[in-house]
Formats: structure tokens, C-alpha cells, sequence
């Protein structure tokens, strides 16, 4: 699963690189945050993929989160977003997760990514770049 290169605009070459590596690419991150349903899970993810601030974010529902909270310990199901991004975008994806996120102090934990398969993190970047304003 996951995105199909043929059926991209824009389309990639092969990348003759293996997969495994050194990190010699720049900074990458995942970021990690929750939601309360699926419904706002599905909405956060859409407006972030739609202003390109991530190349795509995958749903985890069905997650137990246990966690104290203003002193008493809650346990909560929730949606695990991973938001694949890229460090440029961090800063506005962080604000409007914020903007969005209906918790008054939404998970937001950036993991960096340390290798990947070439083109898929060549994909990453292109996906998660903002059309650059004019004007």
C-alpha cells in the first residue's frame, strides 16, 4: 500500500540508490499527535495534506491512551496521526494542528526520520513543500 509513483503527477525516476544507507539527507521528521474520533482525526489530516505541510498522514484508530490529567489519571481511545513532513514545514504544520486540534494541549512530538527508501523520502519532500506565494 501506500502511494503509487505511476499514478503521481510529477512522477519520479528510479532512484538506483539501496535503500540503506548513512543519513546524508536532510532533517525529516514524523510528527506524532492524537485525536479524540476518527472524524476529527480524518479532518486534521486533510487540511494538512491540502496546504501541503505534509505529504500524507496515516490514521491509527483504536489506540487506549492512559495519561494523567490535571491530576487524575484518564484512560481516552483516540486516533494516532503520523504526519510525515519535513523540517522547513514544521513550524506552520505545528501552528495549525494547534489551529485545529479540538484539546487544549494537543501530542505534538516530531521524530526524526533517519533513512528511508530514496524515493519515497524524495516523495515526502515534494509532498509536504507549499506552493510559494506571490504577491
Amino acid at each position: 500500500r501506500g502511494p503509487r509513483l505511476a499514478a503521481m503527477p510529477g512522477r519520479l525516476p528510479p532512484n538506483p540508490e539501496t535503500p540503506t544507507r548513512p543519513l546524508k539527507r536532510p532533517y525529516r521528521p514524523t510528527v506524532l499527535t492524537t485525536a479524540p474520533d476518527p472524524l476529527v482525526a480524518e479532518a486534521i489530516a486533510r487540511a494538512l495534506v491540502d496546504a501541503q505541510l505534509a505529504a500524507c498522514v496515516s490514521l491509527l484508530p483504536g489506540v487506549t491512551s492512559v495519561y494523567r490529567w490535571q491530576g487524575q489519571v484518564e484512560t481516552a481511545r483516540e486516533v494516532q496521526l503520523l504526519i510525515k513532513t519535513r523540517a522547513s514545514t514544521l513550524p506552520a504544520l505545528m501552528e495549525e494542528i494547534r489551529r485545529l486540534h479540538p484539546y487544549a494541549l494537543p501530542e505534538l512530538i516530531a521524530i526524526p526520520i533517519e533513512d528511508g527508501l530514496p524515493a519515497y523520502l524524495d516523495w515526502m519532500r515534494l509532498g509536504s513543500t507549499p506552493p510559494v506565494r506571490t504577491g
